[in-house]
């Protein structure tokens, strides 16, 4: 039984999922785990408090020689009343599926071709030619997703509700070129386009930090110039790396020349370590950015430079981009370029949270290189903080 259960794609009804005997699909397809919020059941007045609190599906589970079916409880409201409402895609909970169970899409939500009827979307940027010390964060948005399966659907401590809010997919990646950085911009430009063009907001898994460069020339010709929150341990405003003008190290320099950032309205976070110049930071503050080193976040929170920085960025679009080598390498070692001395999780939490109110039209983690962590952890961290994106962008509610 569990060998054709692992042979088999997932297929949805209107109460129930059904497991046929096949081969599995393709990555790009409908074929993923789906709970859509339906019907209560008549005895939802008898569900503990704590049961309707944190929404869980209760599913019963039953064989059929070579066939599963799930019969799967409504999603409820803190309440206790139940949703009836089908809009929405809701993740399986890990108390009735087992987390290892089904194709690795982010949080397991289900798999999309396209950004077609989404309010955000997953996407995996699986490209590193763009690095210059080490390679492997190409395998970042697979490892991704795979530790993506520990995350709930609710915000344990901001109450948000992301999967009562906004229908959310994982459309999968963008095919790049992995023997080709600059065409490899290409084609993530090209496909991002496509992704924002009905206002579907991009939640991206990198990836080295080339690709920021190429999603921001698609959001800038929606959106205009937009803000940014950059956290990182690098500027990544460097002109020319090895001769070339692309790379992970320059992409915010090529984003101010061609006009696609509103200067005043970018704020670089964590930064530190060794530099070329006894000003590395220099450039930056001749845009117009506001940059506050790492050393000036050690030992505090991180809340009242949030406040400032909310004001700066106004009502006007903001993109954020989190480069996980923000973090001290003691709590996230897999990436390539990392530096001593950084932020904590508990810090990267407060910047994330204190993006709530921002008018944010995209985002991205990057630099999760796994192959230089085998515990898996700084994965699991980009995992959460994506989460915690997904838990800030506009229109999400909060008990």
């Amino acid at each position: 039984m569990y060998l054709y259960f692992l042979n088999s794609v997932l297929k949805v009804s209107s109460s129930c999922l059904y497991f046929p005997q096949c081969t599995l699909a393709a990555p790009h397809t409908d074929q993923t785990p789906k709970f859509h919020l339906g019907k209560a059941d008549t005895d939802t007045d008898t569900m503990q408090p704590a049961a309707r609190a944190t929404g869980l599906l209760r599913a019963q589970t039953k064989a059929f020689g070579t066939k599963m079916l799930l019969n799967s409880r409504v999603l409820h409201k803190p309440n206790g009343r139940a949703l009836s409402s089908s809009r929405f895609n809701v993740p399986p909970s890990a108390e009735f599926v087992a987390r290892p169970v089904g194709i690795a899409s982010m949080f397991k939500l289900p798999m999309k071709e396209s950004s077609t009827g989404l309010d955000a979307a997953f996407v995996g940027i699986p490209l590193d030619t763009g690095t210059s010390n080490r390679p492997g964060a190409r395998f970042g948005p697979r490892e991704i997703r795979a530790e993506s399966s520990m995350l709930r659907i609710y915000n344990g401590g901001t109450r948000a509700a992301p999967y009562e809010s906004l229908m959310v997919a994982d459309i999968g990646d963008v095919n790049v070129n992995l023997y080709d950085l600059k065409n490899s911009c290409k084609r993530i430009q090209e496909a991002y386009k496509k992704i924002i063009a009905n206002g579907c907001i991009p939640l991206t898994l990198g990836g080295d930090h080339t690709i920021s460069y190429p999603i921001l020339q698609a959001v800038a010709e929606k959106y205009g110039p937009v803000g940014l929150v950059h956290v990182d341990a690098h500027a990544d405003t460097g002109d020319v790396t090895l001769g070339e003008k692309i790379a992970h190290g320059t992409p915010f320099r090529r984003c101010v020349e061609e006009g696609l950032l509103d200067c005043k309205r970018v704020a670089q976070i964590g930064l530190r370590g060794s530099a070329y110049t006894p000003d590395a930071y220099e450039y930056s503050r001749n845009q117009g950015f506001l940059v506050i080193q790492a050393q000036e976040c050690w030992l505090k929170s991180l809340t009242p430079l949030m406040e400032q920085v909310r004001k700066q960025m106004g009502d006007g679009p903001v993109y954020l981009s989190f480069d996980i080598d923000a973090l001290d390498p003691a709590f996230a070692p897999g990436t390539g370029t990392p530096e001593i001395a950084g932020l904590t999780p508990v810090q990267a939490l407060e910047i994330i949270r204190g993006c709530k109110g921002m008018n944010l039209v995209g985002c991205d983690l990057v630099e999760v290189a796994p192959a230089y962590d085998l515990t898996g952890n700084t994965a699991l961290t980009a995992a959460n903080l994506l989460f915690e994106m997904m838990c800030v962008l506009p229109k999400v509610k909060y008990y």
